[in-house]
């Protein structure tokens, strides 16, 4: 079901150190979550940021990984129920690729490194690399030619890429090969293995995707916050959905806005849809506000055939009170935002 976004206020003032937003309308349609996680034992805006790792031996017993950005990593299973947490400090951002999970630690100055045993389901930190720069703030990971790609993102502009082959992920010997600077605040990312290219937030700005493979390449446009197709300040959270077929959809958290943009993962990169998420028919699932981190996976799950969106949620209800991470059938999303219509 369709429907629009009520017009609470052109300009809606955040805290007296924010610029006023420009909470604008556009069309979207409703999803709900199917479950969610645990709350955080924690007040405050603490949760920010989730990835899912999928268990190559049985996808049953694949794990939620969720940042607080005062403690450290939480653990939780396909049920959302708490597993385990890591103590590392304060993180950030998360993400996965294979057996391998790396996070953004402020704390440290560093890239947390963290292995994850698919037959005990444990998640272990296996130590950190000193990205030789103060709170790195966003993270995203790669796997482009046998080599692992972290990717800490910063305050001022700054991503960094470091690399070192998966194989050897273990021992934490990454180099640093390529700074870029953008003209503002960054936090969210996503590497698109299969295009050797990663997609970033400008917070203020919008959506720019880097070439990977070519170290002389310049950020290009991808979508901006200016041209009102859905994205506010924040531009938040953004992850790939890819399907068997090749085709895929990129989607990005417009965090004062309350909803998610998606786009044709294909250039010229067309908004393809706008949802917002709301609380389930029968109220076991309150709605979604104000989501930071998300991440998007296609991988088939028990009862969830095209995979997942999940995201956080600042209020369980109350804001900063049991703050948590909702989880999105695919299909739903698919459905309400008629992606099966596309060309």
């Amino acid at each position: 079901m369709k429907r629009y976004l009520p017009l609470a206020a052109l300009l809606v003032a955040a805290c007296a150190t924010e610029p006023a937003q420009d909470i604008y309308e556009v069309e979207t349609a409703n999803v709900y979550a199917a479950f969610e996680t645990d709350p955080m034992p924690t007040r405050g805006d603490t949760a920010d940021d989730p990835a899912l790792w999928v268990n190559p031996l049985d996808a049953s017993k694949s794990l939620i990984l969720g940042t607080n950005k005062d403690e450290g990593l939480y653990v939780y299973d396909l049920t959302g129920k708490k597993t385990q947490f890591v103590d590392t400090g304060r993180i950030n951002n998360v993400d996965v690729r294979g057996n391998i999970a790396i996070a953004s630690n402020d704390e440290t100055k560093s890239v947390s490194w963290f292995s994850i045993d698919p037959a005990t389901q444990t998640v272990t930190h296996i130590g950190d690399t000193p990205t030789l720069k103060d709170e790195p703030y966003g993270i995203c990971a790669g796997l482009i030619d046998g080599n692992f790609l972290a990717m800490p993102t910063y305050k001022d502009g700054t991503i960094q890429i470091w690399s070192l082959p998966y194989a050897e992920a273990k021992g934490l010997n990454a180099e640093l090969v390529r700074t870029y600077k953008f003209d503002s605040q960054l936090e969210g990312c996503v590497v698109e293995d299969d295009g050797r290219q990663v997609f970033v937030g400008e917070e203020e700005h919008g959506i720019w995707k880097l070439d990977l493979v070519n170290d002389e390449s310049i950020a290009l446009s991808v979508d901006t916050i200016a041209a009102r197709q859905g994205l506010v300040a924040d531009v938040e959270g953004i992850s790939i959905w890819k399907g068997e077929e090749g085709y895929g959809y990129l989607v990005a958290s417009a965090q004062a806005a309350d909803r998610y943009v998606i786009y044709d993962l294909e250039p010229p990169h067309a908004r393809v849809g706008v949802i917002t998420i709301v609380a389930s028919p029968d109220g076991s699932v309150d709605g979604v506000t104000h989501t930071d981190g998300l991440d998007v996976n296609s991988t088939p799950l028990p009862g969830f055939p095209k995979g997942v969106m999940i995201v956080q949620d600042d209020a369980n209800p109350e804001s900063e009170v049991d703050q948590n991470f909702k989880i999105i059938d695919w299909v739903d999303i698919e459905a309400a935002a008629r992606l099966n219509d596309r060309p």
